[in-house]
């Protein structure tokens, strides 16, 4: 991709990485790895026997982490493709760099290159802004819903990609349309009408354990478990649709192993105080702050109230330590 920015002219060294982490922070794209398709194909060899034949399978288009676009990417490129044409065009780009390092030495007015700029821009920014309501962004109709005879969509909604049964209409008194967020690893760019539909499902009754019905469902931050008021997510290998209640079962019970393993030690005269096993070893949480328990002249499981209150003591009376930044010298 650097390269590819070098060869139009487009940007600087050092403007690369931001660039790159900016789209990823937007999740425009996203690292991740692209399974390949199985081909088959046929081998011809010329020896003494004459012309052998023989046929192989190779897998082609497998990418290992690679910056793969995202449904919100492809909807947002192809809006700026639509409708800023203009600020799109490699051209433009490389023109609008050389143009700074004209300003940078000195041989173009700022002011100016600003304003021709803006006499162009400021229009197109007025026309887009006009539409935008009536523009429907990266919707795309599957097909009808057998059960209502009403329109399936799919878009992007206000937290990601979603199916839609139904239409809005605030002119008239009709049923809202129905919401359901799609899976991880499913597109609106390709997904099919008896996929969205399965999504309408959710959330569904998986069984019952322990006396308390076990709920598959799909949430803003990914598919999930609900059971006697608590929540386990659902690992990227299973599915939320088609789940079974054992294998519920086995996530709620990892859950409560790990929760366990969590808990080191509280104390009945400070019960805002707890001693917890974190990612980075034993620390002790209290008041919404958490404090690092030291790796030696302490054992976590042995600790006393007075111990913890010391620890925080200390730490509390610290002073804060600030970042450093480092100044590029003048040249």
């Amino acid at each position: 991709m650097v390269r590819r920015l070098e060869e139009l002219g487009i940007g600087r060294p050092s403007t690369y990485a931001p660039t790159i982490q900016t789209i990823q922070n937007r999740e425009y794209v996203v690292k991740g790895d692209k399974e390949g398709t199985e081909r088959a194909f046929t081998i011809l060899t010329l020896n003494k026997k004459g012309i052998q034949e023989s046929s192989k399978t190779e897998m082609v288009g497998a990418d290992r982490n690679k910056l793969m676009p995202t449904d919100i990417g492809i909807v947002v490129n192809d809006f700026l493709m639509e409708y800023f044409q203009l600020v799109m065009d490699y051209n433009f780009t490389a023109k609008v760099e050389k143009e700074f390092d004209a300003i940078a030495e000195g041989e173009e007015n700022w002011t100016k290159v600003i304003d021709n700029f803006y006499k162009v821009f400021h229009p197109i920014v007025e026309q887009t802004s006009a539409i935008r309501t009536e523009h429907k962004v990266g919707e795309r109709q599957l097909g009808i819903d057998p059960k209502s005879g009403k329109p399936v969509f799919v878009k992007i909604g206000r937290f990601g990609p979603v199916a839609q049964i139904g239409e809005s209409n605030p002119d008239k008194d009709n049923e809202k349309p129905k919401f359901a967020t799609l899976l991880k690893g499913q597109s609106i760019e390709t997904i099919t009408l008896e996929e969205a539909l399965k999504l309408f499902e959710l959330p569904r009754t998986v069984g019952e354990y322990e006396g308390k019905v076990v709920v598959a469902a799909i949430g803003r931050f990914g598919p999930f478990i609900r059971h006697d008021g608590k929540f386990v997510s659902i690992p990227k290998d299973k599915n939320p649709i088609s789940i079974t209640l054992d294998e519920a079962i086995e996530l709620i019970q990892q859950k409560r192993a790990k929760d366990e393993n969590r808990f080191i030690k509280k104390f009945e005269e400070e019960p805002e105080l707890e001693i917890l096993n974190g990612r980075y070893g034993p620390y002790i949480a209290y008041k919404g702050k958490n404090y690092r328990i030291p790796k030696t002249g302490y054992t976590p499981a042995e600790m006393t109230l007075d111990d913890c209150m010391k620890l925080i003591k200390e730490a509390d009376q610290k002073p804060a330590t600030k970042k450093r930044v480092t100044r590029k010298k003048a040249e």
